[in-house]
């Protein structure tokens, strides 16, 4: 497929890795072409280096590809990372500054100062960063990272809030799947009837992610969001989205027709450009008492929009409400692609 750009999957054995292959399989744009992971898979057939975790099949083609090693060697130019943040943070550099674009699910540069932490529908203007990069003036490289899967769910809720009414509190509970967790990920005595009240370092990537994606960009530094923000942090039994109970406090007052309306009317650049993996609506109002519920709406927008429901009063802040989001998709592989497509409709891919 000539017209296609190649790209590779970077920790591709791993669930985020694999919905990375399940979601390009189809891709308009992408066609992977290269595969790496750990050395004890490398010179394998992916089939049978990857324990297959998601229900649809692995692509044929795919599965015969041959495991490469984790070097900018012989690599596509456009690679998406899902490794761990302790491997990430030595590795991805590497082949940013070997001139590859590298698209990171992993929390590693997500924080440094010149890396956009980027939401398309939320700040596509801060990928100009890119140009501040040390990668970028050398052979043309950079990173761009996504949030993390709990925050990117909690912000897209909040932009459209943020924007029209400016935010001055936010306190957010989340109920995390085991699935963000990786595989074989929380053990099952662990998690079964149980809730773990503790997530490793998650609580302060909610918390900083949130203002630097709700930031202003000033020159080449994001000036953080000024509002205040608490994140509290629990596993739970459910296989697929993490749901969140999040009190706000706003500067304006709004009326609760006026929040439902800023959410349901919200479009931003991936809409207007008709992005392949884009959510036609990326927030999306549910009425009804109950809901939004994991089973039954988690894959709204084919994993890659935003439910929102139960927008109530709130005796301590203004209002709250419950959000849900498709954690290891819209939190994490479908992200990442996401801002691959954004890149690319700006001219920073092929």
């Amino acid at each position: 497929m000539p017209n296609k750009l190649s790209v590779g999957i970077l920790g591709a054995t791993g669930i985020v890795g694999q919905r990375f292959i399940q979601l390009l399989e189809h891709h308009p744009w992408f066609e992977v072409s290269w595969l790496a992971a750990s050395d004890r898979s490398e010179g394998r057939p992916y089939a049978e280096a990857a324990r297959w975790r998601l229900k649809t099949a692995i692509p044929e083609r795919v599965a015969k590809m041959t495991v490469s090693a984790a070097t900018p060697a012989g690599a596509p130019k456009i690679i998406f990372a899902a490794l761990d943040a302790s491997i990430a943070k030595e590795m991805e550099p590497q082949f940013a500054a070997a001139g590859c674009a590298v698209v990171s699910n992993s929390s590693a540069l997500r924080m440094q100062s010149d890396v956009p932490l980027v939401i398309p529908e939320v700040n596509a203007d801060h990928i100009c960063l890119i140009e501040s990069q040390p990668w970028r003036r050398g052979k043309g490289g950079f990173a761009v990272t996504n949030p993390n899967c709990s925050a990117i769910g909690l912000v897209l809720a909040l932009a459209p809030l943020h924007r029209r009414f400016e935010l001055e509190t936010v306190m957010a509970v989340t109920m995390q799947a085991v699935s963000g967790a990786g595989y074989p990920g929380v053990a099952s005595l662990d998690i079964l009837g149980n809730v773990i009240p503790y997530i490793a370092k998650e609580e302060e990537k909610m918390e900083e992610e949130t203002q630097k994606l709700l930031g202003t960009l000033n020159g080449a530094v994001i000036v953080p969001a000024p509002f205040a923000m608490s994140a509290q942090c629990n596993r739970v039994a459910v296989e697929d989205g993490h749901t969140e109970s999040v009190s706000i406090r706003l500067k304006k007052k709004a009326k609760p027709e006026e929040i439902i309306a800023a959410w349901n009317d919200f479009r931003a650049e991936p809409q207007q450009l008709s992005l392949p993996s884009a959510p036609a609506q990326p927030v999306i109002y549910l009425s009804a008492v109950d809901r939004p519920q994991p089973r039954l709406d988690v894959d709204s927008g084919d994993g890659m929009a935003t439910t929102v429901g139960r927008l109530r009063k709130c005796n301590v802040l203004d209002w709250k409400f419950t959000v849900l989001s498709h954690n290891t998709i819209r939190g994490a592989a479908g992200a990442a692609l996401l801002n691959a497509e954004l890149l690319k409709a700006k001219g920073y891919l092929g």
